[in-house]
């Protein structure tokens, strides 16, 4: 049964309020608990709304055919060639080191499906990238993935390293990368995504995900998920990402 509009304002306005006033959930009431991904996905689009203008996106998927999910990023938590954050923005920092595309024209959402092509033709740079995984809940992942879900999917921040404009000679599928935390070799791999291709993940956020928000627009990046899985650091970690051929990213959470 889809939840109502007052149930899933009831869910929006209990996470917005756990933002604003820095006191996590324990959980959504009953009645505002998402029962499936459209639930899920109605809460999302109302905390974004309540947050303001959408300037970044993340999209995933569990394996190369699974369905990706997504959740909008603003720019509150959207920083480019960052070295250091605080560690007072995160209740929990998990760390993922993930590969964003930014756009240098629109993608917006019309009746015929956006190509693979086409949405190819719309990229402007591709970047190494840190996205952060937090929670407004009182612990991480206690509520569910369709929480999760309504709950930003988990972000934190995003972080984005110097742009590579030359991106169409990267294959994100077979791009090598090395995580240290520390000084500390955490993760050497090849890929490491376990959606696979990220374009079908990009082509996925244009045609659907982005799609209750007018599609993708230019200036618009995006993260397509953790080449990494989730590393949670200490404060004051530090942590370095290269992919060779694509860029280095490094990021102290202070």
């Amino acid at each position: 049964m889809t939840m109502t509009a007052e149930a899933v304002l009831e869910a929006a306005g209990a996470l917005l309020a756990a933002r604003r006033d820095n006191r996590p959930l324990d959980a959504l009431l009953p009645a505002a608990m998402p029962a499936d991904k459209a639930d899920a996905y109605a809460i999302q689009a109302e905390v974004a709304r309540g947050i303001g203008p959408v300037t970044a996106w993340k999209v995933g998927a569990s394996a190369p055919d699974a369905e990706p999910s997504s959740a909008p990023i603003h720019a509150d938590t959207l920083f480019f060639d960052t070295g250091t954050l605080p560690a007072a923005m995160f209740r929990v920092i998990g760390i993922e080191a993930e590969i964003v595309y930014r756009l240098k024209s629109d993608l917006p959402a019309r009746d015929e499906p956006w190509t693979r092509d086409e949405v190819l033709d719309a990229v402007g740079s591709i970047h190494p990238a840190f996205e952060i995984c937090d929670t407004r809940f009182a612990a991480y992942g206690s509520q569910g993935p369709l929480a999760s879900l309504a709950d930003q999917g988990n972000h934190g921040a995003l972080i984005v390293g110097p742009a590579t404009a030359d991106w169409r000679r990267i294959d994100p599928v077979h791009q090598p990368l090395t995580l240290d935390i520390d000084g500390e070799r955490r993760i050497d791999t090849v890929g490491g995504n376990k959606a696979g291709d990220p374009i079908r993940l990009l082509a996925w956020l244009a045609n659907v995900g982005a799609r209750p928000f007018g599609g993708l627009h230019a200036g618009d990046t995006v993260t397509t998920g953790s080449c990494t899985g989730t590393i949670f650091i200490e404060p004051g970690s530090r942590a370095v990402a290269d992919f060779p051929g694509l860029g280095r990213i490094e990021l102290t959470v202070a």
